[in-house]
């Protein structure tokens, strides 16, 4: 069985959680038999830590301006490949129009004389909607060209290319949803997002959700069918004895740790609020905020005014061992996220012995027993779970001890056995 995989970004080159996630998942099903995987992604680096994986980079697919008909999954398909900035997806409401207009009518039509490769960022600036039309563009000739058996796509910026290659092969396509436009938006949904979403879900044969979390909105918010839903919890890649860093703490400081996105998603405000109530009872506790977004600049001026600068640490966005020397400096990790689809990070710090408190609005409280649970909003109750664990030695070392057993067995080889199973049901 071949999977053709479609992902926006692969380790070491990642901005969050999803490039991780598509890492452990694909070395799981290589791991479980399904190990003939074609994993495109809009750019390649050359470094990127394959496992086995063929790792095709879009920007190398040439495009051709010959005209090619297709009958059979189509009564009729007139496919005309393109180039460039030729494509004529211009805006968001442009493309969606055209994109529902090709899922109804069954016909997909792109007009060009260019010869030649796509560019590609591979990031997330402000021609983001045209890399993701474009992409699309180079999965219909990758679905053309190449031989699949199951089209896997991960999150709405790939929705577009798996519908492209699932048009011109006929071949199953499975959309696999990390977090949806209510929980990056906090309600105020980008309807061109959405619109996207929603015609990959509508599209796809079976959608796959990282959390109960995440699949009761796919049904309540996009109107996709129960049965066709199916929740895979994410995991956790296993900690080497060579990321298991080992660093020299401040003495007397203890070291609290929000590690992620500064977004609106990510809760940070009620981080630095709960920081401030800390603050109030002991002195010997260090802040940080480890991340980069669009609410940083907010919270380095409330911190400011709060009077907490010599206790509050902005560390701007971290990778790789950068992420493990930060948890080895921690006592606690705390994430508050408004909406958290899954969140791999508590795990990440739980294997580095860090006691960890998640919201109860996150896809990883659904599977984690041995964490403190609060909702995010409620700052005082974060602050009470800060100051317990840094305070009760008791209490911390039972969170390091059954949460470090628990979170071994959260094991990436068992999500993929799910997502194999779903392979064999569609396939």
């Amino acid at each position: 069985m071949r999977i053709l995989m479609f992902g926006w970004e692969f380790p070491p080159h990642i901005s969050g959680g999803l490039g991780t996630a598509c890492y452990g998942l694909t070395k799981g099903l290589c791991s479980v038999g399904i190990d003939d995987i074609l994993f495109v992604v809009p750019k390649t680096y050359g470094d990127e830590e394959k496992n086995n994986l063929q790792i095709l980079d879009a920007g190398e697919i040439v495009i051709s301006d010959k005209i090619i008909d297709y009958r059979g999954f189509f009564k009729e398909m007139h496919f005309i490949e393109v180039g460039s900035s030729l494509v004529p997806y211009t805006s968001p409401e442009e493309y969606e129009a055209l994109q529902t207009q090709n899922i109804n009518e069954s016909k997909y039509f792109i007009h060009s004389s260019f010869s030649g490769k796509l560019n590609f960022t591979g990031g997330y600036g402000t021609n983001l909607f045209q890399e993701i039309a474009n992409y699309a563009v180079v999965a219909s000739v990758i679905g053309m060209q190449y031989q699949f058996d199951i089209i896997h796509a991960h999150d709405w910026l790939t929705f577009p290319a798996g519908i492209a290659a699932k048009m011109v092969s006929g071949k199953p396509l499975i959309v696999h949803v990390h977090a949806t436009e209510f929980d990056r938006s906090g309600g105020n949904v980008n309807p061109g997002v959405y619109e996207l979403e929603k015609s990959g879900m509508q599209a796809a044969d079976k959608v796959i959700a990282v959390s109960n979390l995440t699949r009761s909105i796919i049904i309540e918010k996009y109107g996709i069918h129960p049965d066709k839903v199916v929740t895979v919890h994410n995991a956790v890649e296993p900690a080497s004895g060579s990321e298991m860093l080992q660093s020299q703490k401040m003495a007397g400081d203890k070291v609290v740790t929000f590690l992620g996105r500064v977004t609106m998603q990510k809760g940070p405000e009620y981080f630095v609020e709960a920081a401030h109530l800390v603050l109030q009872k002991m002195n010997n506790v260090r802040f940080v905020m480890a991340g980069s977004g669009d609410m940083l600049y907010r919270m380095i001026w409330r911190v400011a005014s709060l009077r907490m600068g010599r206790r509050f640490h902005f560390t701007g966005f971290l990778k790789g061992d950068d992420v493990n020397q930060m948890f080895s400096l921690s006592d606690v990790y705390v994430m508050p996220s408004i909406s958290e689809p899954f969140g791999i990070s508590p795990l990440e710090a739980l294997q580095s012995n860090v006691p960890v408190i998640i919201s109860r609005q996150s896809g990883v409280s659904e599977i984690l027993k041995h964490a403190i649970k609060i909702d995010f909003w409620d700052i005082h109750a974060m602050a009470d779970a800060i100051y317990g664990i840094l305070n009760y030695e008791g209490l911390s070392s039972m969170f390091k001890i059954h949460a470090r057993d628990e979170v071994d067995n959260l094991k990436w080889e068992n999500a993929a056995a799910k997502v194999k199973d779903i392979y064999v049901g569609i396939g």
